[in-house]
């Protein structure tokens, strides 16, 4: 058969290039060589590993609950894989117990992508994107704390209490380059501005379109995010930038065509996200779990479902409602009838 023969290699790299909504295994290989530089410099591997087999896993598991063939191939039921592979050995410790977790959660998260694409997608005509991701994800770290084999590791995310406001100092240049690149590599939880680099050398080569939008919703981020007075330190690690960076790539260039309105639109997003990653980070946080890709999934969802028409769900006239006329006295258009 066409699928035995098909190269599972490249639906791998697929797989993970979907991250940024590209089908292209050379810009896989770049997000490849991204996320193991990023665990060279740390020196901890646990990330690439966890992101290997959460593509492998999530890929496999889609062959074998049969599918969409097309999909599977374009590399639409890894990504989500990637990312729950990459986020649990970031959250949670080492133990042989965390690898049965990611082989479950990677396997999970493509069960979570084809219920999306049942109700979300086939019913609404919204992407499910990353929302299996962060489902997945959050449900997983959540759940570590019950189990004692899995032990939650790193800070969560601060409360607004937790950060004295204020006026904050301008980050100097080669800082604020850096954090440019941190909130493209955090995407897939990545620190290193090199890692950005890379992956968005990777965009490019895939789409110069989308690498424009990833760049400006980069440098949007950034600007909202220092402009507001958000955490420096939060700031500066690019945890601020990710999710506006994928919102400004979705509705600028992706699930909208392109256009003057379209990237005037996109530009609002991508602000509103930057709120929307600062109202869940308060959020999220007595729970003990990341906001993840939430920020952007919410607003991804709330600005495509209008799609081209744009407009609220239709109401009766605004010259009929009863404002201003006697609750007694039918409207002007029921009169006749």
């Amino acid at each position: 058969m066409d699928s035995q023969n098909r190269n599972i290699g490249a639906d791998l790299l697929k797989g993970t290039s979907q991250v940024f909504f590209l089908e292209n295994a050379l810009t896989g290989i770049f997000f490849w060589v991204a996320i193991a530089y990023a665990s060279y410099v740390s020196g901890v591997w646990a990330t690439t590993i966890g992101a290997l087999i959460g593509v492998v896993v999530a890929t496999l598991t889609a062959r074998l609950l049969d599918c969409d063939e097309k999909s599977v191939a374009s590399g639409l039921f890894g990504f989500n894989g990637v990312l729950v592979g990459a986020a649990l050995p970031t959250f949670i410790a080492v133990t042989p117990q965390l690898w049965a977790y990611v082989v479950i959660g990677a396997a999970t998260s493509t069960v979570v992508t084809a219920a999306f694409s049942a109700t979300l997608t086939a019913k609404w005509g919204i992407p499910g994107s990353t929302g299996p991701f962060v489902l997945t994800g959050w449900l997983m770290v959540a759940g570590a704390h019950s189990f004692g084999g899995l032990q939650v590791i790193g800070d969560a995310p601060k409360l607004a209490t937790d950060y004295v406001q204020g006026l904050a100092p301008l980050p100097q240049p080669l800082e604020l380059v850096q954090i440019f690149f941190r909130n493209i590599g955090q995407v897939f939880l990545l620190g290193s501005e090199i890692s950005g680099a890379l992956i968005l050398v990777g965009i490019f080569i895939a789409s110069v379109p989308a690498g424009i939008a990833a760049a400006a919703g980069s440098l949007v981020a950034l600007a909202v995010a220092i402009g507001m007075g958000a955490d420096p330190a939060v700031v500066s690690q690019g945890l601020y930038g990710f999710s506006p960076v994928l919102t400004a790539l979705a509705v600028g260039v992706i699930f909208l065509q392109t256009s003057p309105k379209v990237a005037a639109y996109a530009l609002l997003a991508t602000v509103t996200t930057v709120f929307v990653q600062g109202a869940l980070d308060v959020i999220v946080a007595p729970a003990g779990i990341p906001s993840f890709t939430a920020p952007y999934v919410l607003t991804m969802y709330l600005f495509i479902a209008p799609k081209k028409l744009l407009a609220p769900h239709p109401h009766r006239p605004v010259a009929d409602h009863m404002i201003g006329r006697e609750h007694g006295e039918a409207p002007p258009s029921t009169r006749a009838m």
